[in-house]
């Protein structure tokens, strides 16, 4: 399917330099551009690439003025980023869509399939479970007895939702995660660790997107919930009890343990540990390869190991980088002033 220049600067809202007929068919890196395709300029680091691009139409921001000629059209908007994420939605969307139920499928009978679906083979959908309107199901998926997904999901391959779990609508869970294993709940015991049983559930809200071999523990009584909006990325771990509360994001590697509380719009960078029971406060900033040991409030920005205030640790790592240097210094005025002692006391004056 073919865009002209003119029907998408309509669609986003932007302004024409260039050719209004141009016409695109797909996208591409700025970089990597080749004629029929359509890049974005956002970031300063990849200005130099639009003046080589062969890509026919390139999104800039607004304030964007070119040092020489530029052989593709440019359609200025107020964020080149977002307006494409706008445009590969809309591509997304036209695509057709795969409908049917494999014959290789295994559905319970009591299961409820909704309309528009697809199933692919070897998919397993449990006693009493729901799919909703509009939901892709892709291969080996097993969805457990009494599990619910909801309306527009889409399951990749591989995906596991265990028993009672919910997913709600509009979600993606990419492959290889798991919603419901068990919480890591074990008691000393005389002969070892004896099994807490987790007879909890898990909860994922609408419009949630879920990385490939991420896991959501179920809870141990209640429910681990991921509200409306979070996007975890691939390799997350979510203990049981966990709440991670609206539109938070957490990069790859991140572990979040038991009963602890994530609010909302939060950032946290990846391969970040956060323990249990504490709280993370809304709009908090958390950098890569942090360890967050106790609450953090609103707002904070923190990172490190363990974590504290963003600009401290900066102003830390500074002396830290120091240390060998400032180590002679002190070594050096040390057997100065033991000298001095030394002097002074051959004077008789201590």
């Amino acid at each position: 399917m073919e865009f002209t220049a003119k029907q998408i600067a309509a669609y986003i809202g932007g302004e024409i330099v260039g050719d209004e007929n141009a016409t695109v068919h797909t996208f591409a890196k700025i970089e990597e551009g080749m004629p029929g395709a359509l890049s974005f300029l956002s970031n300063p680091k990849y200005t130099a690439h639009i003046y080589e691009t062969q890509s026919s139409i390139v999104l800039v921001n607004s304030d964007f003025v070119p040092e020489k000629p530029i052989k593709a059209t440019l359609i200025k908007t107020a964020n080149a980023y977002e307006s494409l994420a706008k445009l590969m939605m809309l591509y997304e969307s036209v695509k057709p869509k795969k409908r049917g139920i494999s014959s290789m499928a295994s559905i319970a009978d009591s299961a409820t399939i909704g309309e528009n679906v697809y199933i692919g083979p070897f998919v397993y959908i449990g006693e009493r479970a729901i799919v909703g309107d509009n939901t892709i199901i892709e291969a080996n998926t097993s969805i457990g007895d009494g599990a619910t997904v909801g309306n527009d999901c889409l399951l990749y391959n591989g995906v596991t939702i265990y028993h009672d779990c919910k997913v709600g609508n509009r979600c993606i869970l990419h492959a290889g995660s798991v919603v419901g294993s068990d919480g890591f709940g074990f008691a000393p015991g005389t002969n070892g660790y004896d099994k807490i049983p987790q007879i909890g559930i898990a909860i994922l809200e609408d419009d949630v997107e879920i990385g490939a071999n991420t896991c959501i523990d179920r809870a141990t009584m209640g429910a681990t919930i991921i509200k409306r909006g979070v996007k975890l990325d691939n390799m997350v771990q979510i203990a049981h009890n966990v709440v991670v509360d609206e539109h938070t994001v957490m990069a790859a590697q991140c572990g979040v343990a038991g009963s602890t509380k994530v609010g909302t719009w939060c950032m946290i960078g990846g391969q970040t540990g956060i323990g249990g029971h504490i709280k993370i406060g809304h709009q908090v900033k958390i950098a890569g390869n942090s360890g967050v040991a106790n609450s953090v409030t609103d707002g904070k920005a923190v990172m490190g190991y363990p974590a504290f205030d963003h600009m401290q640790f900066a102003r830390s790592t500074a002396v830290f980088k120091k240390l060998p240097e400032m180590y002679r210094e002190m070594y050096t005025l040390k057997q100065e002033i033991e000298s001095l002692k030394q002097q002074l006391a051959a004077c008789g004056k201590v």
